[in-house]
């Protein structure tokens, strides 16, 4: 097995065979929307008996913490073909490039999980819950008429990629630096269009994408939006509602910060009446993405929480090392640490005797530096364990909003 660069003219054709053996490569679209994956950041492969067997790829971006903007690799694919499984590839794969994501100065990584556990080896925990909302358009109680708005297609593809770096993000919220992925993103779905509005340059202000697999009564499936403003936020679902004649069911991701139950009418008669029905109205939940740090002293001088200062020792484990090469300079980050978190947040690499002791993998501290779970939760359901009087501190400390990447990938 050698794990090196992709290279394009050598190893299309054999990752594509991945792709399709893996299902994600079903349709002609579907290899465009690859050549944008591949063409939005780096793509590694493992070469099995001189062919490309596994693939993993990133992108560059940043994830909101707070405030404040930390940068990410975003794991955007890690697949491996019929005759490679059960050989460790994708582990040994997926470190690797962790390893040099760090090295590059990426302090998080961030994927989708195809299953809860596989990526719990390599130090990532569970993010939080996200909601999908399925519901008739007409149910929508939005008193907003909107302008009529402006078509988009595939060409628009720089166009969104612009404004969805510009739209309203919260805490946890992820941007992707290339407008490739993008582009890739909006061959996946069937029937694809977009809509939105621009300003007096033609640049767009607020936009949404979506797919209808039945195109005249739906489900339309909204894969993203992006808003910058309350004002824009309301007339892009003012646009959701004016379906209403024709369509019967949307599908819409729950954005941060807002409950959409607050702007259905009747949704739980609603939900009565569809049920099993091809519309059905409900609401989904699912904590499909995992994140990990990967280099804490770097997370933690980037990180100001509004709370008492807490200092104490950590003694953190990262599962990833097993996975490592010898001569890898990044070994994950385990370690004893003095960590003081509060306005000013910092780790250093020792251990002070007088101090309370955390002690957490990687996977645990992750999720309780995000928000995901306060620490006295975390201490009954993951590898976290300290004092009562420790715990308690930490959760007054981590009192953060519940964090959302508002970008698939």
């Amino acid at each position: 097995m050698k794990l090196r660069e992709y290279v394009p003219d050598r190893d299309r054709g054999a990752v594509l065979r991945i792709y399709r053996e893996v299902g994600w490569c079903s349709k002609p679209e579907h290899e465009e929307a690859f050549a944008g994956l591949v063409a939005s950041g780096r793509t590694r492969v493992a070469e099995v008996d001189g062919s490309a067997e596994c693939m993993v790829t990133t992108d560059p971006g940043s994830i909101r913490h707070g405030e404040r903007d930390l940068s990410l690799a975003a794991v955007t694919g890690v697949t491996t073909s019929r005759v490679a499984r059960k050989r460790g590839l994708a582990g040994r794969l997926t470190a690797h490039v962790l390893a040099e994501e760090a090295a590059g100065g990426s302090l998080v990584a961030m994927l989708g999980a195809f299953e809860q556990g596989y990526y719990n080896q390599l130090g990532f925990g569970n993010g939080g819950y996200e909601h999908w909302c399925t519901f008739d358009p007409s149910q929508l109680t939005v008193d907003v008429k909107p302008r009529v708005p402006v078509r988009l297609g595939l060409s628009d593809w720089k166009r969104m990629h612009a404004n969805r770096l510009q739209r309203v993000r919260r805490h946890g919220a992820c941007n992707i630096d290339s407008p490739e992925l993008t582009r890739a993103d909006m061959h996946w779905g069937e029937n694809g269009f977009g809509l939105g509005y621009t300003d007096q340059d033609g640049n767009l202000t607020h936009h949404l994408w979506c797919s209808a697999k039945e195109a005249e009564h739906g489900p339309y499936s909204v894969f993203w939006t992006a808003y910058r403003s309350k004002d824009e936020f309301l007339e892009l679902l003012g646009l959701l509602r004016s379906f209403e004649e024709q369509v019967r069911s949307v599908e819409l991701r729950e954005p941060p910060g807002i409950q959409l139950q607050d702007l259905l009418r009747k949704p739980f008669k609603s939900r009565q009446i569809t049920r099993r029905s091809p519309h059905e109205n409900r609401m989904t939940a699912s904590a499909y993405w995992q994140m990990r740090i990967l280099d804490l002293p770097g997370c933690l001088a980037r990180t100001s929480l509004d709370a008492e200062p807490v200092r104490f020792n950590l003694t953190l484990s990262d599962p990833v090392e097993r996975y490592l090469e010898d001569g890898s300079s990044w070994r994950g980050v385990a370690g004893d640490y003095v960590v003081e978190v509060g306005p000013a947040c910092h780790a250093a690499a020792k251990r002070e005797p007088s101090l309370p002791t955390l002690t957490a993998s990687v996977n645990a501290f992750s999720r309780l530096w995000l928000g995901v779970r306060p620490a006295s939760a975390l201490a009954w359901t993951d590898e976290l364990s300290g004092s009562v009087e420790l715990l308690a501190r930490l959760d007054r400390a981590f009192r953060l909003p519940s964090p959302s990447p508002d970008w698939e990938f």
